[in-house]
């Protein structure tokens, strides 16, 4: 099934997306939620962020080719950051760069399967983890490249990757994927950027979550964006950068050097 959710004639909503319809549902998306009955064109709606996560966790190094192309070791365990809240974002909505006398130096994008937790998950095995899993997403990690080492004696990766908008997700939520059978690929201005395969990953979709279930509680809606390979580039302004994961669809934003 593919959700999303959605606002339409100053409401907000949720439901299973049909082809071109979505079928409204109600009550909570991770709680079996029933249908209305209502039915809407899925082009008379405008997209949200297909969850509200509480936390948005983004690794890095978690993939062997892009560990190779850059010289790095294989982590012993997943290397995760938080994404702010002021962050998230939707499929068609734009990613703007912070204003120029705060950071004026590359900003990347970042094409990336995400996980979305879909029940409370402490301290659990990778059987249960797995389980725990509602489904899968597109995200753009954006990222303002150079920021991170900005100041040698810290490191400011929440910072580079929690600028307003840099964290767009969607545009549903697909549930019954075996995530190691996909493929992610990113298209920058028509133009193929990444193409990798999820099998390549060094911590999977269930190890990842288990082991963060040992550090903190994931709970229903938090999404955790698995890392990506290699074909980061910097975005520039006008570029239309679209995130695809078949089975998923495709995250499509606008790269806006002003607002």
């Amino acid at each position: 099934m593919l959700w999303m959710r959605f606002s339409h004639d100053g409401r907000h909503g949720f439901g299973r997306l049909d082809g071109d319809h979505v079928v409204v549902h109600h009550g909570d998306l991770f709680d079996a939620p029933t249908p209305t009955g209502e039915v809407l064109a899925a082009s008379t709606v405008t997209w949200l962020a297909p969850c509200e996560p509480g936390a948005f966790v983004c690794l890095w190094n978690n993939f062997h080719a892009a560990a190779a192309k850059q010289s790095l070791a294989i982590p012993a365990e997943p290397l995760w950051v938080f994404k702010g809240a002021a962050a998230l974002s939707a499929h068609e909505r734009p990613i703007v760069a912070p204003a120029p006398q705060v950071y004026d130096g590359r900003v990347v994008f970042e094409g990336e399967l995400g996980i979305v937790i879909g029940r409370h998950c402490r301290n659990v095995d990778e059987a249960d983890a797995a389980d725990g899993i509602f489904g899968y997403t597109c995200v753009n990690d954006v990222t303002a490249l150079e920021l991170i080492g900005r100041d040698p004696a810290f490191a400011q990766w929440t910072r580079a990757k929690s600028f307003e908008g840099f964290g767009p997700f969607g545009p549903v939520i697909a549930t019954g994927l075996d995530p190691m059978a996909l493929t992610v690929r990113t298209l920058v201005g028509g133009r193929e950027r990444q193409n990798y395969p999820v099998s390549d990953i060094v911590f999977a979709p269930a190890q990842i979550v288990a082991r963060l279930s040992r550090e903190f509680t994931l709970r229903p809606g938090d999404v955790i964006a698995c890392g990506t390979s290699v074909g980061v580039l910097p975005m520039r302004d006008g570029q239309v950068v679209e995130v695809s994961i078949e089975g998923i669809g495709t995250l499509r934003n606008t790269y806006r050097s002003t607002p």
